[in-house]
This record gives C-alpha cells, sequence and structure tokens, in this order.
C-alpha cells in the first residue's frame, strides 16, 4: 500500500530578494512565508530544514509510541526535537546532519525503552529518507 502526501511552494523573484509560501494539501500549512531570510538569516517564517525537523521528530515519536506499544510497554508519552544541520558544500549546501533529542516517559525497562528508541531512529521512514548523518539523545523519565 502507497501512501502519498502533497506538501507545495510558490516562490516569486531571485534568490535574496524573493518570497516564497509553502502549504500543504491538508492545510495544516497555508501560505506559509518563508524565503532567504527565514532561512539563512532567523527572521521570522519558516523554512525547509524547520520543516524537515518537525517531520522527522513527529514521524520518530510515532514509530517509538508503536515499537513501545508493540512491547507491551504503557504510559507512554514522548516528546522530541530534530535540529536540522545544513553546511557549506561545493558552491552550495548540503543537509548533513539530524540530531534527535527526545524524553520518554513510560512505564517499563529504562534499558529496554532506550533500545528500542535507538530502533525507532534507525527505523522511521523520515530517519530512512534522509541521507545524513541521524544521532540521539534519548533520556527515559
Amino acid at each position: 500500500m502507497m501512501i502519498t502526501r502533497t506538501g507545495s511552494a510558490k516562490w516569486n523573484g531571485g534568490l535574496k530578494d524573493g518570497k516564497g509560501e509553502v502549504s500543504t494539501k491538508s492545510g495544516a500549512l497555508s501560505a506559509q512565508p518563508y524565503g532567504f531570510n527565514t532561512r539563512f538569516e532567523d527572521k521570522a517564517g519558516t523554512n525547509p530544514e524547520e520543516l524537515i525537523g518537525a517531520a522527522h521528530a513527529s514521524c520518530f515519536s510515532m514509530a517509538l509510541a508503536m515499537m513501545l506499544e508493540q512491547e507491551g510497554i504503557s504510559g507512554v508519552s514522548i516528546e522530541t526535537k530534530s535540529d536540522i544541520s545544513m553546511d557549506k558544500e561545493g558552491e552550495g549546501f548540503a543537509v548533513k546532519k539530524a540530531h534527535l533529542t527526545t524524553t520518554i516517559t513510560a512505564d517499563g525497562d529504562k534499558a529496554k525503552i532506550e533500545e528500542i528508541a535507538q530502533k525507532a531512529k534507525d527505523g522511521c521512514p523520515i530517519s530512512k529518507l534522509l541521507n545524513a548523518e541521524i544521532t540521539m539523545d534519548a533520556s527515559v523519565a
């Protein structure tokens, strides 16, 4: 079974003076502004790396929840962020690293939960998509 989800972007102008809008078919994002200044100058708005980080954190959290549930671990609460690092490469840039930071509250053996978190890091679909080094700091509360 293949599932397809759609995101879209509009862009007008050159790189530094241009402006764009990003949207999702679901409407969760609708004409959200982005541009050079939101990507490289930390101005208000979004950017591709931030969106990838949100997708990665949410995908990992869902995969971990599923895997914990399959192991009979209950009382699960997961908070995750994904830092996406973009570095200069040749004439352009490349996303080279993704770092997950997650705090897991669950009823179960701490070592087992940490082991499952490592498997979720490697196995979530967005981790598989990223051609980058993916690291993680996991803490079990």
